[in-house]
């Protein structure tokens, strides 16, 4: 009698499970229609349907049938950057292996569709059955790794049928998360997928074990091996070296425009002798100009910097990409945008790694590296434009605090590295 109760409950579950799969492709499928209209109207939503247009050709140009193949897929820009120092140690592995690279977001995808680790490069088409498959049969990897999160029933479903190994690096878990309350049962089945979970903390894989799941090892984050390895390269840019001198500079990246709107007023009112560079993270011409038109120092943007003497001026606005991390190899001070709004702070690793203390806004709890680099004292947040005034005043005028939170920083990175280490020896 139990065993047939037994099987009633996993007929049942079963059934149910299979329903919430039926609807979740019916809402991605309506949900491809709406994004053809909003494109229309939405430049980012355009470049998210337009580039989704050429992945089937692409892949059919670039991957044979007799081709082996590896796949990465990273949700946006900081994902991949997670990833790489895994993606090049694959490559070192597997010469004779072609690596896929999937992007979700244009954020990403933009960015990074010009990379060199990768054979092909591609959006991720949405989450239908149909898109599924045909990635898959078009891909045929030997081996597929999500990079720190984003479960795609669909794609990993049929993963699972093929019995290709998955793997999810850098993963982290949050009791907040789906997966962990009472209607979570669909998104739970997708975990069920995966070959093996490298997971960044104790808490992850203890909510990993309450449900059910031992097949994950703590290995940290790939970002600090990826951030460590940036000071060994070739940080050079000779119009920062000559924008910057002998004086103390400030690198503001990927602000926002409450930040912006703290930091100008601290700009224009400091009599400190200061350098300013600010990296926003939207370089939206209206935005630049504003803050330009607005600041009462001698500024300069990178757009117009041909034939111009650097020492002439005090504010360097780079309205460009994909600089942002060899200029923190010039700072002496790091603000990194995106503490006063959702979900907060963007990457603090990299000012870090380059041995510099860090000002962010007050939004960063859902970054552990800026809760434990906060608590340490290498990163110092700040509410308001009179913390901001007190701490950058400080910490522009003395090198000695300058360079024991820098330290700390620095420190702070090295002894977190040895993720992808651990990645490659549990494969």
């Amino acid at each position: 009698m139990l065993t047939n109760q037994n099987k009633i409950k996993k007929l049942y579950f079963s059934t149910k499970i299979w329903g919430m799969h039926f609807i979740y492709s019916i809402i991605v499928a309506i949900a491809g229609l709406l994004l053809q209209i909003v494109a229309v109207f939405v430049p980012k939503i355009k470049l998210f349907v337009r580039g989704r247009n050429d992945v089937f050709p692409t892949l059919k140009a670039k991957i044979k049938p007799d081709d082996k193949t590896i796949w990465f897929h990273a949700a946006s820009l900081g994902e991949y950057e997670q990833g790489l120092p895994v993606i090049e140690k694959i490559k070192e592995k597997y010469p004779n292996h072609k690596i896929v690279v999937s992007f979700f977001s244009p954020s990403g995808y933009e960015v990074r569709k010009n990379n060199t680790v990768a054979d092909a490069t591609v959006y991720l088409p949405l989450d239908t059955i149909y898109n599924a498959k045909k990635f898959i049969k078009l891909v045929h990897p030997e081996m597929a790794f999500f990079i720190k999160y984003e479960y795609w029933p669909n794609y990993l479903s049929e993963l699972k049928k093929q019995n290709i190994p998955t793997y999810l690096i850098s993963g982290i878990f949050r009791e907040n998360q789906a997966f962990f309350k009472w209607y979570g049962g669909f998104y739970r089945k997708a975990l069920e997928t995966f070959t093996h979970f490298f997971v960044q903390n104790e808490n992850s894989l203890q909510l990993l074990q309450c449900l059910g799941i031992h097949n994950a090892t703590i290995s940290g984050d790939t970002r600090f091996d990826r951030v460590a390895s940036i000071v060994e390269k070739d940080n050079s840019l000779d119009y920062i070296a000559r924008f910057k001198d002998t004086k103390t500079t400030l690198v503001i990246g990927s602000s926002w425009p409450k930040d912006e709107e703290l930091l100008l007023n601290f700009i224009n009112a400091t009599t400190l002798d200061c350098q300013f560079i600010i990296a926003p993270h939207n370089i939206k011409p209206e935005q630049i100009q504003n803050f330009k038109t607005n600041c009462t120092k001698k500024t300069l943007l990178f757009s117009e910097k041909e034939n111009k003497d650097m020492a002439n001026y005090e504010v360097f606005i780079i309205d460009t990409i994909g600089i942002l991390t060899k200029i923190y190899s010039y700072a002496d001070i790091a603000y990194v945008g995106g503490g006063f709004g959702h979900p907060g702070v963007h990457n603090i690793l990299e000012p870090a790694t380059f041995g510099i203390p860090i000002v962010i806004g007050p939004n960063y709890s859902h970054f552990a590296e800026a809760i434990d680099l906060v608590r340490l004292g290498g990163c110092i947040s700040i509410t308001n434009s009179e913390q901001l005034e007190a701490v950058l005043s400080e910490l522009i005028s003395d090198s000695e605090v300058r360079k024991h939170k820098g330290t700390i920083s620095a420190t702070f990175v090295q002894n977190n590295t040895g993720a992808v280490a651990t990645i490659m020896k549990n494969l």
